[in-house]
């Protein structure tokens, strides 16, 4: 996960450097990045009844569905999209930011990434994406290329087992602050609700525990609006 040369950063990669002498988390942000360097994760059910029922009654696959409302609660604010140019030693905020989903190869038991632009229009994101995974499914390769997907971040979903907890650790002291983002399978609880667990994973320097709390919520939200629509 390395972040390459500012200028080589491609066009769908627009940024911009954040005033550190001005950023409302600064005092916060020197603490995480100089004293104790560490990331901050949660794993949470999410209620994802409607969102299945809406997929089935519509035709669409629930997975391409559930990574739109992901991609969109990230974009939704700058805390999300923020990074580490390690190179200059700046604190950056992507305009946008993508998926870097993953594709499994049953013959090997390996996976391949699709690579899939953001996009709020539903029906365009949804086209892309699936010709994104019909792509990364052709190839055996695993398909890492960050040089020319920087402003990507990592969404992988654990299709074999719901689970309560899950963690992914990054080299001590790896200033990598782009969500990582892990989901099992749904399993109907006590109320015959479907709930998926879901994991983030961000650092600690930019984020906490409201930061956190916040992406949750509003996944609700807008799994709420999109089912209603």
């Amino acid at each position: 996960m390395t972040i390459p040369e500012k200028n080589n950063l491609p066009r769908n990669a627009g940024m911009h450097e954040v005033d550190l002498d001005k950023y409302y988390r600064k005092h916060i942000y020197k603490h995480f990045t100089k004293d104790v360097k560490c990331s901050v994760s949660m794993t949470a059910k999410v209620d994802v009844t409607d969102l299945v029922e809406y997929s089935k009654v519509h035709g669409t696959k629930f997975h391409i569905n559930f990574m739109y409302l992901l991609a969109k609660v990230f974009n939704s604010r700058e805390d999300y999209r923020l990074q580490y140019l390690w190179q200059e030693e700046k604190l950056i905020a992507y305009d946008k930011i993508n998926l870097s989903h993953y594709v499994f190869h049953e013959d090997t038991e390996t996976f391949s990434i699709a690579h899939t632009e953001y996009n709020d229009a539903y029906k365009a994101f949804y086209g892309q994406c699936e010709k994104d995974i019909a792509m990364a499914k052709e190839t055996k390769d695993y398909g890492l290329d960050e040089e020319n997907y920087p402003n990507y971040f990592d969404a992988s979903y654990v299709s074999w087992l719901s689970y309560d907890a899950l963690n992914i650790e990054l080299p001590d002291g790896y200033l990598y602050f782009l969500p990582i983002v892990n989901w099992g399978r749904y399993e109907e609880d006590f109320r015959g609700r479907l709930q998926l667990p879901l994991t983030v994973r961000l650092n600690h320097a930019t984020a906490d525990g409201y930061l956190l709390a916040n992406i949750y919520l509003q996944l609700a939200k807008e799994i709420k609006r999109f089912v209603e629509v």
